[in-house]
This record gives C-alpha cells, structure tokens and sequence, in this order.
C-alpha cells in the first residue's frame, strides 16, 4: 500500500515571518484523519524569513528531528545549550521531562528552510538532551545514508533517539535507483525535498509525501532530487 499526498493537499499557513507545511494536525491546525503515523506526531516544512524566529517556548516527551535544508538555524535552550545548524545539518532534541527553547533565523537577508519532525517517545519524563551532526552531501549521494537511528540501534555514527525509529537521507543523481526492503510490522514514511522521483512506479514531486506499508520500496530519480525517508515500527507504546 503506498498513500501520496500532493504538496498542495497539505495544510498551509503563510504569516508576514512565516511560510508553514503541516503534515499532521499541530498547533491551530486539527484533522482528525492526520493526527500521526505510527510515532511520527508532527512533520512540517518550515521557511523562516531573515532575522525571525520562534520565541522561547516549551516541550515534553518528544523526540524532536531538526533538519536545515537552507540557510542557518540558530538554537538555545535553558539546559545551556547554544548551536547553530548549517544547511545540512541535523539536530536532535529528546525534550522528556520538560525543556525551553527557541529557534531564530540570525540572518539578515537570507531565508531559513528547516523541516521539524516530532516523534513520541518510548518513555515519559526522560532527560531532556540536545546534539546535532553535520552530514555531507558525499555520504548521501546515490545512496540512503542513516542519520537518526533508536539508542537500541547497531548503526553506528547516528544521532540517538528513544524511538524505534530510523531516518534517512539521500541525494540523487539522475536516474539514479534506491531499493529499501520494509521490515515486518514495519512502514515508512517519504518526503521528497527537492526533485522528482518515481516511488513503486509512483510519481512524487518536490513537497509530496508517500505513506508505505506492506511492500518494499523502489525509488528512481527522475532528475536530482533529495528525499528522506522515515522508517516507523507498525505498532508502539509509550512507557509512562
């Protein structure tokens, strides 16, 4: 089973500081038909005007995935961490018992591209944590390069989250073919960032998704194109 949603069939909301894609319900936005797909809570393609950001604000018991795909994000919190992310770039954040932060965009001229993906955690009341690690383009070209594994996981030189979740990267060359084999109660979720590609024979464009279950998954590129993939257990629990 693949299900596409179209770019233009997700929620938007576009603000004098802010251009925002949700997948699912967040914020004022509500469907009762998008609410999560397996752990993953939130998806959402954000474009940040220069000089503008998200004020201090809080979150509990999730796994928060932070990926730039364009310019520069600049992070702090009130467990002392500062960073800035680079295009590229990824940024993990368990936010567990309780964290405080705000996301800026400290350019003044050049907007901010970021996706956010929000992911339950296995656990409540966790301690909150905060990484980020650059990967290059090299290490995704034509391939699917791991980037955020589960702390259970055997690949290594991944960012850490407390979910059985796998996410995936990858920049194709023309023409260029990926296989992914689903493991058993096991179903994916895929964004194209930028491009054109054929999923199972499928056409997807630039901000289509693909929910996939139940069979293996080949991509081609149909010019360059970046994707990333998200690879969700069918069924779960959170541990108080």
């Amino acid at each position: 089973m693949i299900k596409i949603t179209k770019s233009n069939q997700h929620y938007r909301n576009v603000t004098d500081w802010l251009d925002t894609i949700h997948h699912f319900s967040f914020a004022n936005y509500f469907d009762p038909t998008k609410m999560n797909y397996g752990p993953l809570r939130v998806f959402n393609d954000d474009i940040v005007q220069p000089a503008t950001g998200f004020d201090l604000h809080s979150h509990r018991d999730m796994e928060i995935i932070t990926y730039v795909i364009q310019g520069k994000l600049e992070h702090k919190d009130n467990q002392g961490n500062h960073g800035i992310i680079k295009k590229g770039e990824i940024q993990t954040m368990t936010a567990g018992s309780g964290i405080m932060h705000s996301e800026y965009n400290p350019s003044q001229t050049e907007p901010l591209r970021l996706l956010q993906i929000w992911i339950l955690s296995e656990k409540k009341g966790l301690k909150p944590s905060w990484n980020q690690r650059k990967f290059t383009n090299d290490e995704r070209l034509n391939s699917l390069l791991p980037i955020v594994t589960g702390i259970n996981s055997n690949v290594e030189n991944t960012l850490r989250i407390n979910q059985d979740v796998k996410v995936y990267t990858s920049s194709l060359e023309n023409n260029k073919h990926l296989d992914y084999k689903l493991q058993e109660n096991r179903k994916s979720y895929m964004f194209v960032i930028d491009g054109s590609v054929k999923v199972n024979d499928q056409a997807l464009e630039t901000r289509d998704s693909a929910m996939i279950e139940n069979e293996n998954i080949s991509i081609v590129a149909q010019k360059p194109s970046e994707i990333i993939l998200i690879d969700l257990p069918e069924n779960f629990l959170v541990n108080q």
